[in-house]
C-alpha cells in the first residue's frame, strides 16, 4: 500500500548527493517494487521511485563532481527506490547536471527510460548506417526514445504499433509503421539486422524469423529464447538498465539541442502517488511518462 507520510530527511552516504526533489518519474518498475516483484531484494518499509530531478542540497564526502545548488537529474540508486519524496539520496554515479533548456519534469521523465533506449540502440544494437532496424512498441516510453535515437543513424527503421499509436510514431519521422492489429509484421518484414524489443512474448518469438543471420535482437522486456536465436544464427540479448552520469549527460545534451523529446503524459502532485500507480495499473491517462511534482513553480 502506498501512503504519504513524514519521514526523516535522508543523510547522503559518502558517494551520494542529497537532492531536493522537484519532479519524480513514475515507471512500471515502481509498481514491481510496490508489489514485491522487484528482481532486487528490498527491505521494508521503503519509499518507491527511481527517476528524480531537482537541486543538490548536500554532497557526500567523496563527491567532487557536484556542488550544493547544482540542478541534476538521474536515478536514486541500484535498488531504484527513494525518489517519491521531497528529498532523496542519490548515487553520484547515477545523476548528471541538468541542462537549463530541459525542464525538471522532462528530466525526471527521461532518466531510466532514456538510458534503457540508449543501451538498446548503441551499446547492444550497435546501430549505424548499414543497419535495417525493427523496433517493437515504438510509441511506448522506451520505444519512442529508441526510435528517435535510431532513426537518424540507421539505414532504415521499421516500427510496430497499435492502431491508436500509428500517428504518434509517424510524428517521430518514421515512414514505415506497421499496425499490428491489421498486419502481422513477420508477413511483411524480412532481412532485419537489429530488432529492438520492448514488448516480449509472441512478438519477440516471431521476430527471429525476420532477421538476417548475424543480426542481434535486444530486449528490455524479457529474456529471449537462446536456442531459437541459435537456430536462426543471430545473437539475443536481455539486459537490465545501467543509469550512468555519462549516458545521462549525452541524453541531456540531445534534449537541450531539440534532438530528443520525452513525452509527458500526466503530471500528478507527489501526495497523489497512489493515483499515479492507478494509472500504471490501467486507469485512464494520457499517453506518455507519468511524473510526480512537488508543485514548485520552476518544476514545470
Amino acid at each position: 500500500m502506498l501512503r504519504c507520510e513524514d519521514v526523516p530527511r535522508p543523510v547522503p552516504a559518502d558517494d551520494e548527493v542529497l537532492v531536493r526533489v522537484l519532479a519524480a518519474g513514475v515507471g512500471p518498475w515502481d509498481a514491481w517494487v510496490r508489489q514485491g516483484r522487484s528482481a532486487i531484494q528490498q527491505a521494508l518499509p521503503l519509499t518507491p521511485g527511481a527517476d528524480v530531478a531537482g537541486v543538490v542540497d548536500r554532497v557526500g564526502a567523496e563527491v567532487s563532481a557536484f556542488t550544493v545548488g547544482d540542478t541534476v537529474f538521474g536515478a536514486t540508486n541500484a535498488r531504484f527506490t527513494g525518489g517519491y519524496a521531497e528529498y532523496a539520496a542519490a548515487s553520484a554515479a547515477m545523476v548528471a547536471l541538468k541542462p537549463p533548456e530541459v525542464s525538471f519534469n522532462a528530466a525526471a521523465a527521461v532518466s531510466v527510460v532514456g538510458c534503457t533506449a540508449w543501451q538498446m540502440v548503441f551499446d547492444h544494437g550497435r546501430i549505424d548506417a548499414s543497419k535495417r532496424v525493427l523496433i517493437h512498441g515504438g510509441a511506448g516510453n522506451v520505444g519512442a526514445l529508441a526510435v528517435q535515437l535510431a532513426r537518424p543513424r540507421a539505414r532504415e527503421v521499421i516500427v510496430t504499433a497499435l492502431p491508436h499509436e500509428v500517428a504518434i510514431v509517424r510524428a517521430l519521422g518514421v515512414e514505415r509503421v506497421i499496425d499490428v492489429s491489421a498486419t502481422r509484421f513477420d508477413d511483411v518484414v524480412r532481412d532485419v539486422d537489429v530488432v529492438l524489443d520492448t514488448v516480449g512474448g509472441d512478438t519477440q518469438t516471431r521476430s527471429f524469423a525476420v532477421m538476417r543471420p548475424g543480426g542481434v535482437l535486444v530486449s528490455s522486456a524479457s529474456p529471449p529464447d537462446t536456442d531459437l536465436a541459435d537456430r536462426h544464427r543471430v545473437a539475443a540479448i536481455f539486459f537490465l538498465v545501467a543509469v550512468t552520469t555519462d549516458t545521462l549527460t549525452r541524453i541531456g545534451a540531445l534534449m537541450a539541442a531539440g534532438d530528443l523529446d520525452v513525452r509527458i503524459g500526466e503530471v500528478v502532485p507527489l501526495a497523489d502517488a497512489r493515483k499515479a500507480h492507478d494509472m500504471l495499473a490501467g486507469a485512464p491517462h494520457r499517453i506518455g511518462k507519468i511524473v510526480l511534482t512537488t508543485e514548485a513553480p520552476w518544476a514545470s
